[in-house]
């Protein structure tokens, strides 16, 4: 009979849990599609950055283990968890300089094509960090929501499940809601492949610059010597940029992208002696 309530506390949060996770994952899927107008998949270009990915995880690993001490893997956390709350402002400022700098180089036929893609990139960008905002005021108020419960004579079980329900749920909501968006929000610039589509690689180009910057001045340079640490520190922003600007380079070649004359309805025509032949 002991185990009855067990199972219903442990039941009713996760089924619950569930359909918050279920609805917010609808949600984000909705502002931030896994392929958004304009991507190009390029199966080659995507190998080679998941390589890179777990080369560059390898040798951090690496270098901790060899170099450094309890204090550096402190360290390492807490400029993840840092990287965490910061990417995502920062990705907004990169996009904004990347948008204003690919914006400026266009042609005027161009750039009014480019208005009319603007509006919806700013609109999911606005939704994604409109539920950033939210979370802590969300958080405030349920909090205070649940301390004023004990304050009520005669609650029961199903008046205090119904307010923590009512108090906690938009906050998991939002939390939900942001975990399954960040990832497509950051790997494809807040939809901005439908105004360009080189503009994701050319915003992860100054994105790594800015959070390889930021993290040297609040944690310095990794352990190790310091030539190793030097060419860690580079290698990683170095390597990202190099992919990038080859990720360009193949829009351009095999896609027909340019920088100053391509249309955004139809962010990757297709050039006629590219569709017929795949680059060797």
């Amino acid at each position: 009979m002991l185990l009855l309530p067990c199972l219903w506390w442990l039941t009713v949060p996760l089924l619950v849990g569930y359909q918050l996770a279920r609805t917010a994952r609808r949600a984000a899927r909705r502002v931030f599609p896994v392929r958004p107008e304009g991507q190009v998949e390029d199966p080659e270009v995507f190998r080679v950055q998941r390589v890179r990915s777990w080369g560059a995880l390898v040798i951090s690993g690496l270098l901790l283990a060899r170099f450094g001490g309890w204090q550096d893997v402190w360290e390492v956390q807490r400029q993840v968890l840092e990287g965490l709350v910061f990417a995502p402002w920062l990705a907004l400022l990169s996009a904004v300089v990347a948008v204003a700098l690919l914006f400026c180089a266009a042609r005027p036929g161009t750039r009014r094509a480019m208005r009319t893609k603007l509006w919806p990139a700013g609109r999911s960008a606005l939704c994604y960090f409109g539920a950033w905002m939210l979370v802590p005021l969300l958080f405030t108020a349920a909090s205070k929501g649940m301390g004023l419960l004990p304050r009520a004579e005669g609650v029961g079980l199903l008046l205090w499940v119904s307010v923590m329900f009512v108090c906690w749920a938009p906050f998991w909501w939002v939390v939900f809601f942001l975990c399954f968006a960040s990832g497509p929000a950051l790997r494809h610039a807040f939809n901005l492949s439908a105004l360009h589509a080189a503009l994701p690689a050319l915003v992860t180009t100054v994105l790594v610059w800015v959070l390889a910057f930021r993290g040297l001045s609040s944690g310095g340079l990794p352990p190790g010597p310091v030539p190793l640490a030097v060419c860690a520190f580079l290698g990683g922003p170095a390597s990202v940029t190099a992919l990038a600007w080859w990720e360009i380079h193949r829009l351009r070649r095999r896609h027909g992208v340019r920088w100053r004359g391509q249309h955004p309805g139809a962010a990757c025509p297709v050039r006629p002696d590219t569709a017929a032949s795949p680059e060797p």
